[in-house]
């Protein structure tokens, strides 16, 4: 009997793994495929966005086509964190004497050598990964072949570059989902999952153009956010709420008891009042979030991982141009507090060469480049 394991957060699931599952089905003849939602990756500082069951639901739903397929709930049953040699030598012991598979994708490929005792899954299972037929590809093998003196088959599979975490996003936004199968989109919008009540009357307060800045900014906040110990869910509220102040007017009755600071420029009171509407009008309490908001376009000293990461995504989201964007995002995924020196030394050589057309640099801003150029050099 041959028989592939698949496992992953499945946040939500959606079609690409469908069709990932059907193109290992074809192309190593299995008799049966196992989808194992994970409890928690060890990769992860946060868990799912989803509970387990509603994702164990999720799976079941998208995989009720495929009468080869079944989902488990091995590893969330656990509620410990999901490390993949327990779980391939777990269904090596159930399914005794079958050919077993485990199957990657090749982004996690790339971090198989870094895995938590990767020799025992290549003892248990035979390791299969997304096909890419390129140079990058012929490094990968012989590298795991110096590494584990095996190597590892080839599904002849691309995909379409679906992202669970922009799914998230874009469901968090009310957006459409192309990505999610019929039962599994149903579902999520009857249990609200993915569902935050305070984005859409905040978005409601901005222009069209402004909303779609507000939906790239979360793009990159988020996708950015696990790797730097950020919860994702704060990532996406700093990121659709950041903006809400821009078209409020200070007389606005929305505005009632908002008390501005002394001498701020025009171009940065909307950071203060989007933190004002974003605390007093659609109820946040979380003063990481506020603060991410309330300074999101002079950042400040001493800056929280959220504050550093909303004032980049606002500053370098994919719609933005200028000189030197492409180094500053190149930066961003590499190093976040060498990318925020970088932005506050761009942001204080356009501001001072542009003083004499009434351009201004913030005392706040002043102070928070100080702050990272002493703290980091």
């Amino acid at each position: 009997m041959k028989i592939a394991l698949f496992g992953g957060s499945f946040d939500p699931v959606h079609n690409e793994h469908i069709e990932y599952i059907k193109a290992a089905k074809e192309a190593l003849c299995l008799d049966k495929v196992i989808v194992i939602p994970s409890y928690l990756a060890p990769h992860k500082a946060f868990g799912s966005v989803a509970s387990g069951g509603d994702r164990l639901n999720m799976c079941r739903l998208a995989l009720a086509d495929l009468d080869y397929a079944e989902v488990s709930d091995f590893e969330l049953s656990r509620q410990e964190k999901s490390y993949s040699y327990i779980t391939v030598e777990h269904f090596a012991n159930l399914y005794e004497g079958s050919e077993l598979y485990f199957l990657v994708g090749a982004d996690m490929l790339e971090d198989f050598f870094t895995w938590k005792n990767p020799e025992r899954i290549l003892a248990a299972a035979t390791l299969a990964a997304c096909g890419r037929g390129n140079e990058s590809a012929k490094n990968t093998h012989r590298r795991f072949k110096e590494r584990f003196h095996c190597d590892y088959t080839e599904i002849p599979f691309t995909g379409d570059m679906t992202s669970s975490t922009e799914l998230r996003v874009r469901l968090a936004f009310g957006k459409e989902t192309k990505g999610l199968d019929a039962r599994v989109a149903e579902y999520i919008k009857k249990e609200q999952l993915y569902h935050y009540p305070e984005i859409a009357p905040a978005l409601a307060l901005e222009k069209e153009e402004r909303k779609e800045h507000s939906f790239r900014v979360a793009l990159m906040a988020v996708a950015r956010a696990r790797s730097l110990h950020v919860s994702e869910s704060k990532a996406l509220l700093a990121a659709a709420l950041h903006d809400c102040g821009k078209y409020v007017p200070l007389d606005s009755p929305l505005l009632k008891g908002f008390a501005l600071p002394d001498e701020v420029p025009a171009p940065v009171v909307h950071q203060y009042t989007g933190a004002y509407l974003a605390e007093h009008e659609f109820g946040i309490k979380d003063e990481e979030i506020l603060d991410a908001i309330r300074y999101h376009t002079s950042g400040r000293e001493d800056m929280t991982p959220l504050g550093k990461l909303i004032f980049l995504a606002d500053m370098l989201e994919s719609e933005r141009s200028f000189e030197g964007i492409e180094e500053l995002r190149n930066a961003f995924w590499r190093d976040i507090d060498e990318c925020l020196l970088l932005c506050f030394e761009r942001q204080n050589a356009y501001l001072s060469a542009n003083q004499n057309k009434g351009s201004q640099i913030y005392s706040l801003t002043k102070r928070a480049y100080n702050w990272l150029k002493n703290r980091i050099t």
